[in-house]
């Protein structure tokens, strides 16, 4: 096993794959697949979004407004 990447057809740019991430990579694929799965989904909160359970709204018109007068630029 080699812990270089080729970045083009020649192999003439290598980069090489950091010791650390090598080592968390080959943890992680020894891994169950049910852990693997736990450990991968991170929840970021979302400010206003995840404060209601819901919302609704008559027309896309108003979910639009709502947005952009509501939500922190970051969350698009």
């Amino acid at each position: 096993m080699t812990n270089a990447i080729n970045t083009d057809s020649s192999g003439a740019n290598e980069a090489q794959i950091p010791p650390d991430w090598l080592a968390e990579f080959e943890a992680a694929s020894k891994r169950p697949l049910e852990t693997r799965f736990r450990y991968s989904f991170i929840h970021t909160y979302k400010p206003v979004l995840d404060d209601e359970p819901y919302r609704s709204f008559d027309t896309m018109e108003d979910y639009r407004r709502w947005c952009e007068e509501n939500l922190p630029d970051w969350l698009g």
